[in-house]
């Protein structure tokens, strides 16, 4: 228990360690194992090399979409306004957008700014596509993960139009957030991905902290899970005639949900004090930075889950709280992923 935890010594490049101490330069192709410098391989040109720069953006507003279409599909469901289109994919039959009239609600409007945004991530979807799964220069491991986005955006879209053709089943409707939680996460994990590069993965701390930080990352599946039955078991479970859609006590899934969040915080407490007993170096600071950030994200949005829960749940929080389960998801993998280097 006195020693402390050294990391692997030796010379670092972009791809990995180099075991034991060496002497000897760097081969002279090191540039080509980052991700922003390696070239395409011979006999392969690269027809969207003058687009590569922009990978880095395209897959920050792919993390920062999936986050926002949580809140535009929180806003259909705050509003009861999930059966607003009556059909799918056309809003009204023979008719692709909402039609005004002297009768005409908001209720159109909302669900059909949510398909709106599922349009926006779409096109973001398709160009993190060509960016990610077309650059020879990366690991095969990483080139698949682009398929991730648009394929998740093409189940969203089907599980939607059921729901809409079910009128809201809740178990559907359930899914719809838990999917979009499971976006943000892998549209995280990529992001880290390109930035980290394709060598060997090595932890920045010793046993504990990974087991900290895997069970942080575990954590958040009931966490989402029970804030999607909380929300379904209450009066705003997205139908105006009825105050729940899920037949279950709200009250024990409320406190099995804050008990969840509190564990939640337990460890992150954990990992915190594990993190600041290490011997700082780049790979400790960043994953440092990395778990304060989740701390203020993890704060913010228990502080806004009781305030809505002792003040009746106003739709305005539950919908703040919505857009921090979102940020939360994002945060846990972004501090998870940081507990290691390539």
């Amino acid at each position: 228990m006195s020693q402390r935890w050294a990391a692997p010594t030796g010379r670092r490049r972009p791809g990995g360690y180099y075991r034991g101490a060496v002497s000897t330069p760097a081969p002279a192709e090191t540039p080509d194992a980052t991700p922003d410098t390696a070239r395409p391989a011979v006999g392969h040109p690269d027809r969207l090399a003058r687009f590569r720069g922009w990978t880095r953006g395209i897959l920050i507003a792919n993390v920062v979409a999936q986050i926002a279409i949580i809140v535009t599909g929180g806003a259909v469901r705050l509003t009861a306004s999930g059966l607003g289109c009556s059909t799918w994919p056309m809003c009204e039959p023979g008719q692709f957008t909402p039609v005004f009239h002297d009768a005409a609600t908001f209720h159109p409007y909302v669900e059909f700014g949510n398909r709106l945004m599922t349009g926006v991530l779409s096109a973001i979807a398709v160009a993190v596509l060509l960016l990610v799964w077309t650059d020879r220069r990366r690991s095969e491991t990483y080139r698949a993960l682009g398929i991730v986005p648009l394929a998740g955006v093409a189940l969203q879209a089907v599980i939607g139009g059921v729901v809409v053709l079910l009128e809201l089943h809740p178990g559907l409707v359930s899914l719809h957030f838990v999917l979009s939680a499971a976006l943000v996460w892998v549209s995280a994990y990529l992001l880290h991905r390109h930035g980290e590069g394709d060598g060997d993965p090595v932890p920045v701390g010793p046993r504990p902290v990974i087991l900290a930080g895997t069970i942080l990352g575990v954590l958040t599946i009931p966490i989402v899970v029970l804030g999607v039955i909380v929300t379904g078991s209450g009066p705003h479970s997205g139908d105006a005639d009825v105050g729940y859609r899920l037949a279950v006590d709200p009250l024990a899934f409320t406190r099995a949900h804050a008990w969840t969040v509190w564990v939640f915080c337990g460890v992150l407490g954990v990992l915190t004090v594990l993190l600041h007993r290490l011997p700082a170096d780049d790979g400790v600071s960043r994953a440092r930075r990395g778990v304060w950030l989740l701390v203020v994200v993890t704060l913010a949005q228990g502080a806004i889950g009781y305030t809505q829960y002792f003040t009746g749940l106003p739709e305005l929080l539950v919908g703040f709280h919505m857009l921090g389960a979102g940020l939360l998801v994002w945060a846990t993998a972004n501090a998870v992923l940081r507990l290691r280097t390539r």
